[in-house]
């Protein structure tokens, strides 16, 4: 019988919702049947997280990743990689300490899955400003992972069972999009975005969107030039490499036919382009996928919800289906 896979879980920010949804999907019979969950983060936060439901699970700090196998039954492994004050992680206030701790969560749990002592690694979210407070400079998970990996061939996929989005410019400024939408970005995002489509649905050639940057894809040049002379002939080439790839096609019509099963997944130009019609379809399911890396690493697609923190009304949802999916791809 094959071992189940060891999925390391960062606890992200300790101010936030993190430690209380983990506390919700590892007291879940799925994810016991699923896998060996291993949280990467703090155990007074930790604690305070199981507290907020009242769930009778107890943690058991381990030293070593392998030692997750052995924790008793309804027990939680816990790598302590912090021991936080009660005023660092006093809920919607992170601190430098708190931001440090969260990088060190992150580098530690993708060094495992480097070393193959983990097969996976799920993030709960982050503050991405306590983090630069601690100085360390990064847009989010994403960079910072790609970073640690050595690769800039990378892409920010969300995924749900009815759309899965890419992007191909992730946390920039509006403003700078445009001069980010390069031929050579946009192909490798179409290259990356395929491979990836097709493991998470084993569709042998996945049928794929491209979207336009611009209203009604530039209406021939009047409203910008991007989409004709550089996203079509990005989306020629990939069609020429075998990728199933169409576009540019205009966005404010495409999700509507995504939704009729037209496409297996969409090539967004921008953050909010993709994300906010993703959003309103798999708020509580959505899963955070970063494709291109050597390491498997899923997300939730929700930030730090600190106005719930504390309250025991935030949904686990979206982290139970980015561990599910994380285990489906190991």
């Amino acid at each position: 019988m094959a071992l189940k896979p060891i999925i390391a879980i960062t606890m992200g920010d300790p101010c936030g919702i993190g430690p209380e949804i983990i506390g919700k999907a590892l007291h879940s019979k799925e994810i016991e049947n699923l896998c060996i969950p291993l949280v990467i983060g703090d155990r007074r936060a930790l604690e305070r997280g199981l507290a907020v439901d009242n769930s009778p699970q107890t943690i058991h700090e381990i030293a070593t990743p392998e030692a997750a196998r052995t924790v008793p039954e309804g027990s939680i492994p816990l790598l302590a990689l912090s021991h936080l004050s009660e005023t660092d992680i006093s809920y919607g206030a992170p601190t430098a300490a708190t931001g440090d701790a969260v990088f060190r969560y992150i580098c530690h749990a993708a060094q495992l899955c480097r070393d193959s002592r983990v097969d996976a690694m799920t993030t709960a979210p982050i503050s991405k400003e306590a983090m630069h407070r601690a100085g360390h400079d990064y847009p989010g998970h994403t960079e910072l992972l790609a970073e640690l990996c050595g690769t800039d061939h990378f892409v920010m996929m969300l995924a749900g069972d009815l759309l899965r989005v890419s992007l191909v410019t992730i946390h920039e400024a509006l403003s700078d999009v445009p001069a980010l939408i390069t031929p050579e970005q946009v192909l490798k995002t179409i290259r990356i975005t395929a491979e990836g489509v097709a493991r998470l649905t084993g569709i042998d050639s996945p049928k794929l969107a491209v979207l336009a940057l611009n209203p009604h894809c530039g209406e021939g040049g009047k409203f910008g030039t991007q989409d004709r002379d550089i996203i079509e002939p990005a989306v020629k080439t990939a069609r020429l490499e075998g990728i199933n790839a169409e576009g540019p096609l205009s966005a404010d019509t495409l999700f509507h036919f995504a939704l009729q099963g037209r496409y297996d997944g969409i090539v967004a130009m921008y953050h909010d382009q993709g994300l906010i019609p993703f959003k309103m379809l798999h708020f509580d399911d959505g899963v955070n996928v970063t494709l291109g890396l050597p390491i498997i690493r899923t997300s939730v697609d929700h930030g730090t919800a600190y106005n719930l923190a504390g309250t025991g009304k935030a949904s686990e949802k979206s982290l139970l289906a980015a561990i599910r999916m994380a285990v489906k791809m190991a």
